[in-house]
């Protein structure tokens, strides 16, 4: 069995920061978990497809939303949108965008290691 062990978004490994968003990063028990912050008007087309370098988000995310409103489409179309208190599974493959003039904050257990990492 490991051995217990704790972290704090507080205080985050890592911070990656883009127009109208960041992500911050903690690294424990072999994993990523972060929490996200985008602003009203963030894109995900518009403000970290230049960084990703790919045509939609190839993050799969398992998320929980704590705050704002998120709309996600899919490649093959279909749509959904998650708010407050909402735990979100997006597979690879997609587009998102802040919904009205809250900021959306959340946590995700699965897709943000590799996120907005500018190489």
């Amino acid at each position: 069995m490991a051995d217990a062990a704790k972290k704090s978004l507080e205080t985050p490994d890592e911070t990656r920061s883009f127009d109208k968003g960041k992500v911050q990063v903690i690294n424990i028990a072999g994993g990523a978990v972060g929490r996200y912050k985008f602003e009203p008007g963030w894109k995900w087309s518009e403000h970290v497809k230049p960084i990703a370098g790919t045509d939609l988000c190839q993050a799969a995310h398992f998320a929980y939303q704590i705050s704002g409103r998120l709309h996600v489409v899919m490649s093959d179309g279909s749509e959904i949108e998650v708010g407050p208190g909402d735990v979100m599974v997006v597979p690879p493959g997609h587009d998102a965008w802040v919904v009205g003039n809250e900021a959306v904050t959340g946590v995700d257990w699965a897709g943000l290691g590799d996120y907005a990492v500018r190489r």
